[in-house]
């Protein structure tokens, strides 16, 4: 009876039945402005889960505004993602069931490095990466796929595929020799590690004034991109002008630190292993098929 009733309202106003449930369909323009994610606000269901996700990182910088119809996710006084505290931890990305929050994509420019025969290209991946990236190709989840990998990121065009812990290594002896010198001396103790770039933003914007606590150190990708523009170079005789050097990390963070100006020049790209996948198959690579590869030396 409900049904027939619904039916009999249609035609007394002139609704048809495919457009019983039309309403109001508002529109919203990109939130570009961060270095590291994009927000499409016509994609988001109002699920909130990035909201929980962003309190749950004790950030709180999105939440629902307005009401009704009109109720959208976003910040406060409708300002952009840029001009909050965002940490660029990128937990609302991860969350995110429909594609409304999003890494910024930042493949194409890779591509364009790749195709250009005066440059030297070479890429370092996270060690998260190798055991995310299978899930991408139907594999369980946690599949170690290192060697697949570096096959797949030979094949793609890369002159070199490096692994991160190598500038994890130089960070450890770094930050260590830096903890014996403070100890020494009683300097700002205790020292904190700076490997997160995501943390040293949460510090910048929440507790400036623990900042003499934090290791001067650089990230382990950050630290290996300008060691492989320095020392690799020069034992190779390579023009650092003519490198491209390309990090795969598991958090968007990274996207973010790499574009910072005392950072600009050791990293000249960062992809998520989202994005990696991506690449993979636009190049029409047989992940599953592929031999296991080495990382290079």
């Amino acid at each position: 009876s409900g049904s027939c009733e619904l039916q009999k309202l249609c035609l007394e106003y002139g609704v048809s039945e495919a457009d019983k449930f039309d309403g109001d369909k508002p529109v919203y323009e990109l939130d570009n402005s961060t270095p590291h994610l994009v927000r499409d606000n016509n994609k988001c269901i109002l699920c909130r889960r990035c909201v929980a996700a962003c309190q749950e990182q004790y950030v709180g910088v999105i939440g629902a505004n307005y009401r009704g119809i009109d109720t959208s996710i976003g910040c406060a006084f409708k300002k952009e993602l840029n001009d909050v505290p965002c940490i660029s931890c990128g937990q609302c990305t991860a969350v995110c069931p429909t594609g409304a929050l999003t890494e910024k994509d930042d493949t194409d420019k890779i591509w364009e490095a790749l195709a250009d025969p005066t440059k030297h290209v070479v890429v370092q991946t996270a060690p998260a990466v190798r055991a995310a990236l299978g899930e991408e190709f139907g594999m369980e989840i946690g599949t170690l796929v290192t060697g697949k990998m570096v096959s797949a990121l030979k094949q793609a065009g890369f002159d070199k595929v490096f692994d991160t812990n190598t500038g994890a290594d130089f960070t450890i002896m770094e930050e260590a020799n830096e903890f014996i010198e403070r100890f020494t001396n009683n300097d700002n103790l205790p020292m904190i590690t700076s490997c997160s770039p995501g943390w040293i933003r949460y510090i910048e914007l929440n507790y400036p004034e623990l900042l003499g606590h934090l290791s001067s150190c650089k990230s382990p990708h950050q630290m290996f991109g300008a060691i492989l523009k320095s020392y690799y170079a020069e034992k190779q005789g390579i023009d650092p002008k003519k490198m491209y050097v390309v990090s795969v990390m598991p958090c968007v963070a990274k996207k973010f630190e790499s574009s910072r100006d005392e950072m600009i020049n050791d990293v000249d790209a960062v992809i998520t292993t989202r994005e990696l996948a991506r690449m993979i198959k636009q190049a029409h690579i047989d992940f599953n098929g592929l031999e296991d590869t080495c990382f290079d030396d």
